[in-house]
């Protein structure tokens, strides 16, 4: 399946989830025919509540944060861009669309599935620094 496949796939699964409030046995299964392990893994991440939405205040900026094994992942969800390895490796050299950090991140905005943070427009530089270049 292509790139546009893909994500029209997952666009639409995401807008039926909205209006049904929840993910239909049928999307679970066509998701993970389409995604595979990347579908098993984001879904993983949605059940463990490893999906943030930071909004700081006052600019109102939001932040979009994948908990991952080995650090916390920074998502731009309109540039469908995340800093895991995964994206860099496999999205940008085109052997994949999305890793699993982006798939997590747009099922969890469809359901409202993720943890909510608000924060002070002070913690955001600070935050967006640990993101950008986490100690190992």
């Amino acid at each position: 399946m292509d790139a546009n496949s893909e994500d029209d796939l997952l666009n639409a699964i995401c807008r039926e989830a909205k209006e049904e409030g929840k993910l239909t046995g049928r999307n679970l299964t066509r998701l993970y025919e389409v995604f595979g392990q990347r579908f098993a893994r984001a879904f993983e991440a949605l059940k463990e509540n490893r999906v943030k939405k930071y909004t700081f205040k006052p600019s109102g900026r939001v932040v979009w944060v994948v908990v991952g094994k080995e650090r916390d992942y920074l998502i731009m969800p309109e540039a469908e861009f995340c800093t895991c390895d995964d994206f860099y490796f496999r999205v940008l050299d085109r052997k994949v669309h999305l890793c699993y950090h982006l798939i997590a991140q747009k099922i969890a905005n469809s359901l409202n599935w993720y943890e909510h943070i608000d924060g002070d427009d002070e913690l955001y530089e600070t935050l967006m620094q640990e993101w950008r270049n986490p100690t190992p």
